[in-house]
């Protein structure tokens, strides 16, 4: 399952920022909430789950980033990998050969578990997060303002 959003318009984040704020304030942790839809006078009752995603989401396109949703046990294609790391897809394909990423085969195309490109993304960032620790740390010694 994937559903993916383009950037958001300005009147778009504002609505988010908004309706985000809105939904923050009723939203309580590990219990349902019930929005009644006008035009159809009609009560919906969402799991705490859906809530706590769904003011995630507002955030994001109030900040006017584009969202993704994709479940976290989808097979991706090649090319969707290569789409979620920001990759091109021969940099992935090098990634999947030399068993930096798991991935299976369905015949001759090759597919990879969302949660494996995840945990590859979030050991990127990690070390990336650590490098620049670093690079903060060696200015602070060199005395350059940091």
């Amino acid at each position: 399952m994937a559903h993916r959003r383009r950037l958001p318009t300005e009147e778009d984040s504002a609505l988010a920022r908004t309706s985000g704020t809105v939904l923050a304030h009723y939203a309580s942790a590990n219990r349902p909430l019930r929005i009644r839809v006008t035009e159809q006078e009609q009560t919906i009752e969402l799991p705490p789950g859906a809530v706590a995603l769904l003011i995630e989401i507002l955030q994001a396109m109030a900040s006017g980033k584009d969202v993704t949703i994709i479940a976290q046990n989808a097979e991706l294609t090649t090319v969707q990998a290569a789409e979620i790391l920001n990759v091109s897809r021969p940099f992935l394909i090098k990634l999947l050969e030399n068993g930096t990423i798991p991935y299976y085969k369905i015949g001759t195309h090759r597919r990879v578990r969302m949660e494996d490109v995840i945990y590859y993304k979030e050991a990127i960032d990690r070390e990336r997060e650590t490098v620049l620790d670093q690079l903060v740390e060696e200015a602070r010694n060199l005395d350059m303002g940091y």
